[in-house]
C-alpha cells in the first residue's frame, strides 16, 4: 500500500483546485510573501507552459526564483543553470521550493594534471 502525498494535510488533487493565492496560505512566511508578490509572474508562466505543452514544445526558463505551486506538478521544465538547461520533473515534494534549487549552478571541480611551471620539476622544462 503506497501512502498518498499530502501537503499540510491536503491531497495534491485538492491543492490543484485552489487558486495560487489560496495555496499561498499553506506556505511558510517567506515563500508565501514571494508567491503573493510574484503572482502575475507565476500565472503567466503557467499559462505559457500549458500552451507549449499542448504544442509538444520544451518548456525553457531563466526564472530560477519562481516558487513551485501545485499547477506546475507533473511538468518537465528546462531550467537555465548559467550555461545550459537542466531538465527537471516537478514532483509534489517540491511544492514551496524555488525552481533554481533543482538546477545547480556550480559543478564539481574536475582537476586535470598540473600545467607546465606548476611544479619545481616542470619549471626547468622547455615550453615547446
Amino acid at each position: 500500500m503506497v501512502k498518498e502525498f499530502t501537503f499540510r494535510g491536503k491531497a495534491i488533487e485538492e491543492l490543484k483546485q485552489l487558486d495560487t493565492r489560496e495555496f499561498a496560505k499553506f506556505l511558510k512566511s517567506r515563500q508565501r510573501r514571494a508567491v503573493l508578490r510574484q503572482f502575475d509572474k507565476i500565472e503567466n508562466f503557467i499559462a505559457r507552459s500549458e500552451k507549449k505543452r499542448a504544442k509538444g514544445k520544451l518548456i525553457k526558463t531563466h526564472l530560477r526564483g519562481l516558487v513551485i505551486v501545485p499547477k506546475m506538478v507533473g511538468l518537465t521544465i528546462n531550467i537555465h543553470d548559467g550555461k545550459t538547461y537542466q531538465k527537471v520533473l516537478i514532483m509534489p515534494e517540491m511544492l514551496g521550493h524555488r525552481l533554481g534549487e533543482f538546477a545547480a549552478t556550480r559543478m564539481k571541480v574536475k582537476h586535470g594534471a598540473a600545467g607546465i611551471g606548476a611544479t619545481r620539476s616542470s619549471a626547468a622544462m622547455s615550453v615547446k
